[in-house]
């Protein structure tokens, strides 16, 4: 599956931090029941790979994304683990090098031009821009769609379910990452209706483009 597959799957990824590895495969199947098939488990806390790959294992139809990746060797790990696409917070020669060499898809971070100058040099051309509140926002996408008009984004970071619609609304979105899809606070509290509720919102979103 390649990174253009990858951000088709769902209008929004919801991008996750679990703690505890046995709520892993609850929080997806919220999400699943919800309708959407893909989530990024970021590599924030030491249960990480386990709940990437408890997910994989007992949930095949659900795509898992190890977020977080900032080191070459966590490509490797998460791959072993069952992962099926590597997202970066930005973008290093080390980490190109690891996902060219796996075959995977990756989704590197961004947040100006020159950073999409070199991912572009480094074979990439899909996005995350990061952190997309502070990085500019929609504004930025509208600038960079002119310089850059074959890049597609996902941005992310301070996006909510009150935004999300200005982001989807542009031409060079594939995809949104959320966290607010599945806070800590949510899977904290096992509150899977909360989950299942925003995956239904979610399911019911669509990027133009």
């Amino acid at each position: 599956m390649n990174v253009h597959q990858l951000l088709s799957i769902s209008p929004v990824v919801p991008v996750v931090t679990i703690r505890d590895a046995l709520k892993a495969v609850p929080v997806a199947r919220a999400l699943e029941e919800g309708g959407v098939q893909v989530i990024e488990v970021t590599l924030r806390t030491e249960s990480s790979l386990e709940c990437i790959e408890r997910i994989a294992r007992e949930l095949p139809s659900m795509t898992v994304l190890a977020g977080t990746v900032c080191h070459a060797s966590q490509v490797r790990e998460s791959l072993a683990a069952g992962a099926a696409g590597i997202v970066s917070p930005g973008l290093t020669e080390a980490i190109a090098a690891a996902v060219d060499t796996a075959g995977v898809a990756w989704l590197p971070g961004v947040a100006t031009a020159s950073d999409i100058m070199r991912g572009l040099a480094l074979g990439a051309d899909c996005f995350k821009l990061f952190p997309a509140s502070i990085a500019g926002g929609p504004e930025a996408l509208r600038a960079f769609a002119g310089p850059f008009p074959g890049v597609r984004f996902c941005p992310t970071g301070g996006i909510d379910r009150a935004s999300v619609g200005r982001y989807l609304e542009l031409g060079n979105v594939a995809c949104v990452g959320g966290s607010w899809v599945a806070t800590e606070k949510m899977i904290d509290a096992s509150d899977w209706g909360a989950i299942r509720a925003n995956a239904e919102f979610v399911a019911t979103l669509r990027a133009a483009g």
